[in-house]
This record gives structure tokens, sequence and C-alpha cells, in this order.
């Protein structure tokens, strides 16, 4: 364990700070050795190559033979061609002015003269990003408020619209697809369409589609007549999205300035694009990250905001890092599974919940805390003689990091001054910037996600299975077994997913058991007439 002094000098070593953005990086508590620092150099020099690749419009998302764009979205000028760069920044003027005549009632539903609301209709990373910045610029008197569908879950559907109520009416909605036929944004957009038609109210002149060029989506709203289309470009992934119109629009319309969160990611995009590992934030990060799980993941990330307005970050960094990194192959084919898993709330709440078992239990994390200077634009009461309840977050953050270090277990902390516009749009460039060194770092494709799609098809299966087994009770005079039902359909190899798939339908009132439920084998299915 090093001495109080020894520490206060390696702090110092390596302590980044953004003059512009007055962000600190500090991984001081991070264990590298020097030895350490001058076997990881070379892998930088080609992560750096990587990246000047990457920006200049390499193809480096091999698999789907794509572009990988996000860096223009906040520096146009870098885009390889005049028409990716034209594309940007009329899309960002869009934006606005549509935003404008939203703001001023010249764009209205048809019964009133304002809209009140925004329904924000999408899945991953459709949703987390929108939802992190709505969280963090959260107040009473936004233009308009917002709510989210980012589920295929009826139930919760059911609540947010319950909750809108009335205000449907009222109501702006943002169907976000690349293609529109992501099932959960799809499947959504229906039960929307079906809750404005049993309310008497006309979809189509309160909806805005937010998608892909040429995709099903755009033709549809077109087709119908929506209100609008704004541009979701294929070089774009759902995970590094927020700065495109994915996220863009839904804050403008919130009343969030997106020309200082662009402002934000793009001066931490010119720091991140030094290539002296010492004086880049996001090479300092990658670099942590790979020490502390040995190039391997072997340790997960916890992050711990020390605010409530980023309460969200650790499950927009979930998506961004988890969706990014978690791979079994390399580039080369090997089988590497490689990925490191995050998870995390927000201090000090969670040093309730799992803060002993960070200091005290399995050694097998590292931690990043996430402090924000300053603790409220307004004046708050002493609860103690010249200490207030943002002097105890300090404490708490602080207090936390040094048990942690005592115990043996490594930490990082990013610093800003305040949650504001920039400073979020700079989060977002650092952490995007990280993760695609981290993944040269690995010789692994960051922009692409096989699993997520084995899942998709898995899910589809599961629906083409339930199909065949309701055709089978629909056509069969008397009961069935579950065994009679598999052998019917050539699907006994199936027949686990046929009672999960039976039990559902049961549930929902849609075929009826007979015998005992706890001896799946025995039971009889029956269709219930609807």
């Amino acid at each position: 364990m090093s001495s109080a002094v020894e520490l206060w000098q390696r702090y110092q070593d390596w302590l980044y700070y953004h003059v512009d953005l007055g962000i600190y990086v500090d991984i001081s508590r991070i264990g590298f050795t020097p030895d350490f620092i001058t076997q990881i150099q070379p892998k930088f020099v080609k992560a750096f190559a990587d990246m000047k690749a990457l920006e200049s419009g390499a193809i480096a998302n091999p698999d789907e033979h794509r572009m990988v764009g996000h860096y223009w979205l906040r520096s146009p000028e870098l885009a390889p061609t005049e028409e990716l760069r034209r594309d940007i920044t009329e899309t960002i003027d869009r934006i606005e002015d549509f935003t404008q005549k939203v703001h001023a009632g010249d764009i209205h539903p048809p019964t009133a003269d304002r809209f009140t609301d925004i329904l924000s209709i999408g899945i991953g990373g459709s949703a987390l990003g929108p939802q992190f910045v709505a969280q963090c610029f959260a107040k009473a008197d936004v233009p308009l408020k917002i709510s989210f569908l980012d589920n295929s879950d009826p139930d919760g559907i059911d609540l947010v619209l319950d909750l809108l109520g009335d205000r449907l009416s009222t109501t702006l909605v943002l169907v976000i697809s690349k293609s529109g036929g992501t099932p959960e944004a799809a499947n959504a957009m229906k039960e929307v369409e079906f809750a404005f038609k049993k309310a008497g109210l006309d979809f189509a002149k309160q909806a805005i589609a937010i998608t892909g060029v040429g995709s099903a989506l755009e033709k549809y709203a077109i087709g119908n007549n929506w209100l609008d289309q704004f541009p979701m470009y294929d070089w774009i992934g759902g995970r590094t999205s927020e700065l495109s119109a994915v996220g863009l629009l839904p804050a403008a319309l919130q009343g969030i300035n997106i020309r200082d969160m662009l402002r934000g990611a793009n001066l931490m995009d010119a720091a991140t694009r030094n290539e002296d590992m010492r004086q880049n934030p996001a090479a300092l990060l990658a670099m942590a990250w790979y020490f502390a799980g040995n190039g391997k993941g072997e340790k997960d990330m916890v992050v711990l905001p020390y605010k409530d307005r980023l309460l969200l970050f650790s499950r927009y960094l979930q998506q961004l890092v988890m969706e990014s990194l978690g791979k079994e192959k390399d580039l080369d084919g090997n089988t590497v599974y490689q990925g490191i898993a995050v998870y995390g709330n927000k201090g000090s709440t969670d040093q309730h919940a799992y803060v002993q078992q960070l200091r005290e239990g399995v050694p097998n994390f590292f931690a990043t805390f996430i402090e924000v200077l300053q603790d409220s634009a307004k004046t708050h009461p002493e609860v103690e003689e010249g200490v207030v309840t943002g002097d105890y977050l300090l404490g708490f953050l602080q207090g936390t990091r040094s048990a942690l270090y005592d115990n043996g277990r490594d930490s990082i902390t990013v610093t800003i001054p305040v949650v504001s516009e920039l400073t979020v749009g700079a989060l977002i460039a650092l952490y995007e910037r990280a993760v695609s060194f981290y993944a040269s770092l690995v010789n692994i494709n960051a922009y692409h996600q096989p699993g997520v799609e084995a899942g998709k098809k898995a899910g589809a299966k599961v629906l083409a299975l339930q199909k065949k087994l309701v055709d089978t009770l629909r056509s069969s005079t008397v009961s069935l077994s579950l065994q009679e039902i598999a052998v019917k359909i050539d699907a006994l190899d199936e027949i686990e997913s046929l009672y999960h798939i039976a039990r559902h339908l049961h549930a929902n009132c849609k075929i009826l058991f007979e015998g005992d439920l706890s001896k799946p084998m025995t039971l009889k299915l029956m269709l219930i007439p609807q």
C-alpha cells in the first residue's frame, strides 16, 4: 500500500484536466506499474491508427460493410463526402426549425393550440440515450414533458398511456427505429395507434418517424401522411446515436440546448485525438480498464454517479460498453470471450445497498465514481455548522473511494464541474472513444452485435412455434396433451418451449389447461373461443 505522500504524487502524475470543459479524469487508484505502461504503448500506437482510419471513413464494421461515423455528427467537416457533411448539418437545422415551430404552436395537434407531451417509442440505443439525457435536464417547466415506451410489456404500455390520459390528444409521438422492423418498437407503435383510434384521434397528425432512409417505417410514415420524418444513418449504431436525430430531436423538444451538447462532444473528441496517452482522457480510461481486467474483462465496472441527475448513466453505459465489447470472436476469428460487465446506480444511496460487498466481498470489480463539483444552482441551508448537504455527498464519495482503495479495490474518478449540456455531451463522447480504444487494444469489432441478432432470431422462432400450437388446437375437436401437439407439429425437441408458450396463453385466457398444473406432462390443452 502506498503512503499518503506517494499517493498524492501519483494523483498529480496521472491526473487529466480539460481546461475548456473543466473535466478531470483520475486513474491514480488503478494499480498499474511503469512496466505495464511500457508494454501497452505499442497497442496504443495501433489504437490511434485505427481511430484515424475510422474517422476517415474506413469500413470499420466489416460484418455489415459499413463505415462508423458517430464522430462526424459533432464534426461534420470530418465526414468523407460533401453529401454526408451536408446531410448532417441540414438535419440539425431541420430539428431546430421543427422544434421552434412546435414550441411556437405553428405545428400543433388537431384539437389544441400546443403539444404538451412527447411519447418516444424505441428500444435499446433508441431509448437509453434519450432517457439518460431527459433525466439529466428534467425540470418543472419543460416545453414538452417526455414519456417512453421501450419494451413489449403490455402492462408497461398501459401504465404510460394511462398516465398520459386525456393528454394523448396533445402528445407528439416519436417512433424511432432504423428499419421499422424491430419488434419492440413496431409493437409499441401498433399499441399507440390503437389507443389513438380508440380515443377518436388521428395518429398520423401527431406522429414523427426517426428511421433509415428508404426503410419500411419511412415508407409507412410517408404513405400515411405523418407529420415528418428524420433520418437514422446506417453508419450510426443505436448505442452511439444519442447525438443524431435519435437523441437530438427529443432533447430539443424538451428545451435542451443541443448545440451545446454537440459542442461538448466536439471538444472532447478533439482531446481524445491526442496521441500522447497521458494527455488523452479516453486512452487513460481504456488503459485503466485493460489493466483492471487483465485485458480479458476479468473484473466488472461498477459505475457510481454521485448526482441524482446522472442516475441513468450506468444504464446508458451498460449498452455502450457491453454491446460493443461483449464478443466471442476477435477480428482474426479466434475465440476470446471479451467484454466488461457494467452495473451500478448512484451514490450515496447505493452505499447502503452494495458498498459492503464492494469493500469486503469478492474483489471482482473496479469502481468508477462520477463526481459533480457544483452542488446546486440554489442556496441550501446548513445541516451542521458550516456544512451543507453537498458537503456530505463529497464526504461520502471520497470516503468510499478511500475505503475501497485501503482494501485493495481499484477505482477511477471522473469529475465534471456541473451537469450541463456541454458536460453531458462531453461525457458521451469520452466513453464512446474509450470503448473504441479498448476494442482496438483487445482486437475485436466494437460495432456489430451478433448476439443481439441471435436473440431476435430465437424470439421469432418461439412466435412461430406458438402459431403452430394454436393452429393445431384450433383444428382439433378434442383437447390434446403437449406430447400429442409436439408430435403433430414435429417439435418434440421443442416440447419445453411449447410448455412455456402454453402456460403464457393459459395465464392470458387463450387456452384452457385440464389436469395437474404441477405435472406439465399430464396436462391437456384446449383452445378457448375468443
